[in-house]
């Protein structure tokens, strides 16, 4: 029931547009919200993202009425608190304001105060005729789904998952190792039960677009009136002696909730010689999770600085800094020859071998070597495949030359309008960017005539010793990096804007919110100011953000 609470310490309330300001409300403990003011109507909302709880205090208001939540992206409508860009999935709360008497007043439910969200609802019962399926369980997945129901779609909807479970948090696997899928899951099972959502846990093995037919490995057969493929990506193992998975005890992809159970398992009390092959962002997060549970872990990496090829060499170095302050040791510029069984049990691994000679025994392998798109089962379906086994979709994410047949997250190469992009094809493995595609492709099939899909900056976060926070992308290229700030692994805070001539096209920072949120949302609107601006001690987070989008 809705009740009127008391904002704490306030008489009135004067915040120009754009401005926002935390509020405590009497007589709810740690009770607050969050005061916004834009296009001259004043808001109070949740105070923290629906995410993992950040302060929307630090985020990025827009003028259009956007709040972007400084660490992850997520982007919310102020007027109405619902989520418009992912990672967040469930609204904010929203409040009425009264200010008389010379107090200010909000109206609304304890819980809605309290939990820090709107609890979303997407019950439905199925009605109409059109069929929705789904093929894959990950971010891309849980972005459609939602959309769908949330967006006032009321078909059926079939997820076809071969993962085993409902959709989970995939980004807690390599920085946490959490195995539990209570901890890692988005929802209860009643959730999509309520939703009419359908899970099955199977495997598809061929599709016939032209009568509309999925069959799975279980012989079952599905049909659909849309078809949404979001199968992500396949990690690779290396090909060689002892790291074949399955040759050796103890060696491990990691993709899977049970391929952390499987890690966790094997290193056990911790104290273990841990060998990571692969200094990507995966290798590099499973690496610092396991050496900040002491214990003795290796990272091997083929280039001169971890993550070089994505990052730059400079960034690089920051990040094998921050690593190393946690105890990871590392082998650059290095190649894998073999892995040879332990001398106490034959059946699981002893140790690494690398190609100079160098031997690093190894109670735990880990490979983080990359992954490809999951698309063999699409190679006799009709589909052409992209030469790194891709389906080319357009900025609706609809495969061409196919009706009704959708793709996103890993498995897509769609065209890329942001700084430096052009309309290039690009791949992009990262949560945000497949649940902002299945959000997208949601939004197509429940509101066939809408407008474009809204365009969005690719997004990401790591965990590397403290907090990345990446925007943009360098389907272009680079050809130079600026730093700002202190890069000491000490005491991280810095910038790296990545330029090609003078246009910034990506962006990465650690310890500098809002920086990247204000970036992103720089970017979206064509207004992110010069390599030479940022050069000469331009701050980007004094730069108003125009409502208009020229992306």
């Amino acid at each position: 029931m809705s009740q009127e609470f008391k904002l704490k310490d306030l008489t009135s309330v004067d915040l120009k547009n754009g401005q926002k300001q935390e509020a405590e409300v009497e007589g709810i403990e740690n009770g607050k919200v969050l005061l916004v003011k834009v296009k001259d109507e004043l808001h109070a909302l949740s105070p923290n993202c629906t995410h993992y709880g950040a302060p929307l205090k630090l985020g990025v208001v827009t003028g259009e009425g956007r709040l972007t939540c400084a660490w992850h992206g997520a982007c919310f409508n102020i007027a109405t608190g619902d989520v418009e860009d992912a990672p967040a999935l469930d609204p904010l709360a929203k409040f009425e304001i009264v200010q008389r008497d010379g107090g200010v007043y909000i109206k609304g439910d304890k819980e809605g105060i309290t939990s820090s969200r709107r609890q979303l609802n997407l019950k439905c019962q199925a009605t109409s005729p059109e069929k929705v399926l789904v093929i894959g369980g990950g971010s891309g997945t849980i972005g459609a789904i939602e959309g769908l129901r949330g967006g006032g779609f009321t078909g059926p909807i079939t997820v076809i998952s071969k993962e085993g479970y409902r959709p989970f948090d995939r980004t807690k696997l390599s920085k946490a190792l959490l195995a539990d899928i209570s901890k890692v899951a988005w929802r209860s099972p009643e959730f999509y039960k309520d939703a009419s959502i359908d899970i099955h846990e199977d495997e598809v093995s061929k599709i016939d677009f032209s009568s509309k037919k999925v069959t799975t490995q279980s012989g079952k057969t599905y049909d659909y009136g849309k078809l949404v493929i979001a199968t992500g990506g396949a990690p690779r193992s290396l090909p060689l002696p002892g790291l074949k998975i399955g040759e050796l005890g103890n060696v491990f992809l990691l993709r899977s909730v049970p391929d952390a159970k499987n890690i966790v398992d094997a290193v056990g009390d911790n104290g273990k010689k841990i060998v990571v092959v692969g200094s990507s962002f995966i290798g590099m997060e499973v690496g610092n999770c396991l050496a900040s549970k002491k214990n003795d872990v290796t990272i091997i990496g083929m280039e001169k600085e971890p993550m070089e090829r994505v990052m730059g060499e400079t960034v690089g170095k920051i990040f094998r800094g921050l690593l190393e302050k946690n105890g990871v040791k590392f082998h650059m510029q290095a190649s894998v020859d073999k892995a040879t069984p332990s001398k106490s049990d034959s059946s699981k691994v002893g140790a690494v071998h690398l190609k100079d000679g160098t031997v690093l025994e190894a109670d735990v392998v880990i490979e983080g070597v990359g992954v490809a798109p999951a698309t063999s089962f699409l190679k006799e379906s009709g589909i052409s495949l992209e030469k790194d086994g891709s389906v080319s979709v357009d900025e609706s994410f609809a495969v061409k030359g196919l009706k009704d047949v959708f793709a996103i997250g890993d498995i897509a190469s769609y065209p890329y309008h942001g700084p430096g992009g052009n309309g290039s094809p690009v791949r992009i493995e990262h949560w945000n960017v497949a649940q902002n595609q299945g959000r997208s492709v949601a939004n197509t099939i429940a509101h066939p005539s809408a407008a474009r899909p809204k365009p969005f900056i690719p997004v990401f976060w790591s965990a590397l010793g403290s907090q990345l926070r990446y925007c943009g992308n360098t389907v272009g290229g680079y050809d130079d990096i600026v730093i700002v700030g202190e890069t000491n692994p000490e005491k991280p805070s810095w910038a790296a804007f990545y330029t090609q001539g003078e246009t910034i096209v990506a962006m990465a920072s650690m310890m500098k919110d809002p920086w990247m949120a204000q970036t992103a949302e720089l970017m979206r609107r064509g207004k992110m100011p010069s390599k030479s601006d940022i050069a000469n001690g331009v701050d980007i987070t004094e730069i108003s953000i125009p409502s208009e989008l020229k992306m």
